[in-house]
C-alpha cells in the first residue's frame, strides 16, 4: 500500500482563489480584526492614528497592533521574530493584508504606545462589562514576580554604585574623608547610563532575582482580568487599596465591592479607607506572635480587650493599661502593673520581663472583621480566581515569565499588551469565536 501524496512542488494551481478562504469564521484572527477596528485609535492615543498628507507613508497602528496581539496569543514576543512570522505564516498574511513591516517599525511601535495599549486594553474591560462577562461583585487581587531584562550582575553593580555614592555623601556631610571628585563623577555617570534603574532583587523561584512586582485584580464571574499594576516593592503590603480603587475606576462602579486578597495584603489603614469607600476586604490579618522564650510563652490572643475600659484582662485578671500610642508603628501599647506580674503564679509562661507588655493594632477592629469575613470559602473562591490568569500569562502567553522591555515603562507596556490578549483569549473561549466577533461588529 502506497503513502499519501502531496503535490509536486512545481505544479500550478488556482487554490486557494483569495486569502480569505484559509481564515475559519470563527478564528482567533478575525476576533483581533474585528476588535482593533472598532477602537477610536486617535482618542486612545495611537500616533499617526491618522495618515498625512506628506512625506513618507507608515503604517497603520491598527495593523501593529493586531500583529502584537496575535503575537502575544501565541508566545510570540520578539519584534524580529513577529517580522519573520509576516513573511512565512498565512494567519498574519490575511490579518495584515500581506504587509511585511520590518522589526524595527514593529518595535517602535511597542516603545512609543505604553498609555494608548492601556487605553485600548481598558476599553476591551468595558466591552466586556457590556457584554455581561464581568460583575464587578467579587473582584480577587494578588501579585506575581516577572524577571526583568538586566541581569543579576548588573543590577549588584548599580546597587553597589547608589551604596558608594550615599556613602559619599554622608562623609560630605559629616567632613570625616576626603572626597576624590573625579570618582564621584565617575560614579555617577555610570550609574546615569544604567539601562534598567528600576530593577529590584525580588524572590522568583526560590532565589532572589531582578524582577517586577506585577499586580492584577480579577473578576471572580469569568476570571478576566479588570485592571493591572506594577510596583518596585517585593511585597504586597501596601497594594490592597490602589488595586482595589483601580477596579473600580475600571469598572466606572460606584456600587459596594468585595475584594479578595491573601495574608500578604493585610493592612489595617488601607483596610479602613476600602470600608469607608465601600470597597469590602476579604483578607486574612497578619498577626504578631510571642517569639520570647522557647515559643510556649502566652500569645496576645489569650488576652481578652475590654473596649468600654480601653485595656486588657490577662488570664489571671489582672488589668493591662493603655501606655503608648505609635502611629509610626500603627501599635497602641498596654502594660501590667510590676507588683501584679511579679507575685504572678503564671508568669514563667507568660514573659522573661518584669512586667508584661501587650500590642494592639491602631486599626485592631478592621484587621478583626476583615479577619472574620476570610473564611475558607471565600480564600478558595480567592485561589480559583486570580492564579489561573497569571498562569495563563507566565506560560501560555509569555512563555516564560521574562520580560523583554527595559525599566519600568516597558514594563507596563508588555503587560499591557498581555493582559489585553489574555482576556480576547477568554473571551473566545466564553462566547465562541463567532458569537464574540458578532458582538464587536454590531454598534
Amino acid at each position: 500500500m502506497g503513502y499519501i501524496l502531496g503535490e509536486g512542488r512545481s505544479q500550478g494551481t488556482l487554490f486557494p482563489v483569495v486569502l480569505d478562504d484559509l481564515i475559519p469564521a470563527d478564528h482567533v484572527c478575525r476576533v483581533i480584526d474585528a476588535f482593533v477596528e472598532g477602537l477610536a485609535m486617535s482618542e486612545l492615543g495611537f500616533e499617526r492614528s491618522e495618515a498625512a498628507e506628506t512625506g513618507r507613508p507608515g503604517y497603520d497602528p491598527r495593523d501593529l497592533l493586531k500583529l502584537y496581539l496575535y503575537g502575544y496569543l501565541h508566545t510570540i514576543r520578539s519584534s524580529r521574530r513577529l517580522e519573520a512570522e509576516c513573511r512565512r505564516n498565512v494567519e498574519l498574511m490575511w490579518l495584515l493584508g500581506r504587509l511585511y513591516p520590518d522589526h524595527k517599525s514593529i518595535a517602535e511601535f511597542r516603545r512609543m504606545h505604553r498609555d494608548a495599549v492601556t487605553a485600548a486594553g481598558a476599553q476591551l474591560v468595558r466591552f466586556a462589562q457590556g457584554c455581561g462577562l464581568i460583575r464587578g461583585e467579587w473582584i480577587a487581587i494578588d501579585g506575581t514576580k516577572f524577571r526583568a531584562v538586566s541581569s543579576a550582575e548588573s543590577v549588584r553593580e548599580r546597587q553597589a554604585l547608589e551604596h558608594y555614592l550615599d556613602s559619599m555623601e554622608r562623609a560630605d556631610e559629616e567632613q570625616q574623608t576626603v572626597i576624590d571628585p573625579s570618582a564621584v563623577q565617575a560614579a555617577l555617570e555610570k550609574l546615569r547610563q544604567h539601562p534598567e534603574p528600576e530593577a529590584r532583587f525580588m524572590p522568583v523561584a526560590g532565589t532572589k532575582a531582578p524582577a517586577y512586582n506585577v499586580q492584577t485584580a480579577v473578576d471572580a464571574e469569568h476570571a478576566l482580568i479588570v485592571a493591572h499594576a506594577i510596583t518596585l516593592n517585593a511585597g504586597d503590603g501596601d497594594c490592597l487599596e490602589p488595586m482595589a480603587e483601580a477596579a473600580r475606576k475600571a469598572l466606572d462602579s460606584t456600587e459596594p465591592m468585595n475584594i479578595l486578597a491573601d495574608r500578604g495584603y493585610s493592612n489595617g489603614e488601607q483596610a479602613s479607607r476600602c470600608e469607608e469607600a465601600g470597597l469590602v476586604p476579604h483578607v486574612p490579618s497578619r498577626r504578631g506572635i510571642n517569639n520570647k522564650g522557647d515559643g510556649s510563652m502566652l500569645d496576645r490572643s489569650a488576652f481578652l480587650y475590654q473596649p468600654e475600659t480601653d485595656s486588657f484582662l490577662c488570664p489571671q485578671g489582672k488589668q493591662l493599661n493603655r501606655k503608648q500610642l505609635s502611629r509610626k508603628d500603627h501599635a497602641i501599647y498596654y502594660q501590667a502593673e510590676a507588683n501584679d506580674c511579679g507575685s504572678c503564679a503564671m508568669k514563667s509562661r507568660c514573659t522573661q520581663a518584669p512586667q508584661r507588655s501587650v500590642t494592639r493594632h491602631l486599626y485592631d477592629d478592621v484587621l478583626n472583621r476583615m479577619q472574620q469575613r476570610a473564611t475558607p470559602e471565600k480564600m478558595r473562591l480567592r485561589r480559583c480566581t486570580v492564579e489561573h490568569p497569571f498562569a495563563t500569562l507566565k506560560y501560555q502567553i509569555f512563555g516564560h515569565p521574562r520580560l523583554l522591555l527595559r525599566g519600568l515603562h516597558g514594563s507596563k507596556t508588555e503587560i499591557s499588551l498581555a493582559v489585553m490578549a489574555y482576556n480576547l483569549k477568554r473571551m473566545v473561549n466564553l462566547l465562541g469565536g463567532s458569537a464574540l466577533i458578532q458582538q464587536l461588529i454590531t454598534p
